[in-house]
Formats: C-alpha cells, sequence, structure tokens
C-alpha cells in the first residue's frame, strides 16, 4: 500500500510504501547563512521523521543540492556532522545544483524507514 502525506496538488512531502519514507526536498530560506539554512533543514526533517515514527537513525539516504558547494561545502558539512550520530550515517551525495528559490542556498530529500519497518 502507498501512502501521501502532506499534499499540496503538486506533490506529496512523505510518500510511504513498505515501510519506507521518502521525503520531498526540503528547504528553510528563512536564514541567510548555509550554516542556519542547514539546521533549520535537518529540524524539519527531524521533526517529520517523527511524525511518521522514525529518527534520524532510521534515514537510508540523504541527497544534498548545495547552490554554491566551493563556498558551502565546508560549513554545511560541519553542521551535518555535529546532528547526525555516529554509527547511522546514511548513503549520501552532495552535488552543486540551482535550486528554485534565489534565497535558498541548500536542500536536502532524504529517504527512511519507520521504526517498525527496522524490526522486522
Amino acid at each position: 500500500m502507498i501512502n501521501r502525506y502532506e499534499c499540496n496538488g503538486l506533490y506529496a512531502r512523505v510518500v510511504e510504501h513498505n515501510g519506507i519514507l521518502y521525503f520531498a526536498g526540503r528547504t528553510c530560506g528563512d536564514y541567510e547563512k548555509i550554516e542556519d539554512q542547514t539546521r533549520g533543514i535537518l529540524k524539519i526533517i527531524e521533526d517529520t521523521l517523527e511524525a511518521h515514527n522514525s529518527d534520524k537513525r532510521h534515514i537510508l539516504r540523504a541527497q544534498i543540492f548545495l547552490k554554491d558547494i566551493a563556498r558551502d561545502y565546508q560549513p554545511m558539512n560541519e553542521v551535518w556532522k555535529s546532528w547526525i550520530e555516529p554509527g547511522y550515517e546514511p548513503a549520501r551525495v552532495t552535488v552543486q545544483a540551482s535550486l528554485a528559490r534565489e534565497h535558498s542556498l541548500i536542500e536536502i530529500v532524504v529517504t527512511a524507514v519507520t521504526k517498525e519497518a527496522n524490526e522486522e
């Protein structure tokens, strides 16, 4: 069964199939600095995981899109490393990309598994 959550007519923020959670890309343009945008997105992701009976220990994969990888890769990584738990690092890719909103410096997409699915 496929469940779609937080649909807005264009996309769902989360789609669940067989205990796997597929997230839409998340941004947080409320801040100017890459560190603050990264923290904001990670908080959104953490809250969304919790709302769907998961957590950051259950993230399988992360895709990170940076507007300026040369400038922002290192400071973004420092925030990421302080957030992710050692031993629970997901597979990850980071690339440079043009982002849809001018003020967005970063977008993150994650795929995770629910806690129940992990116990099976």
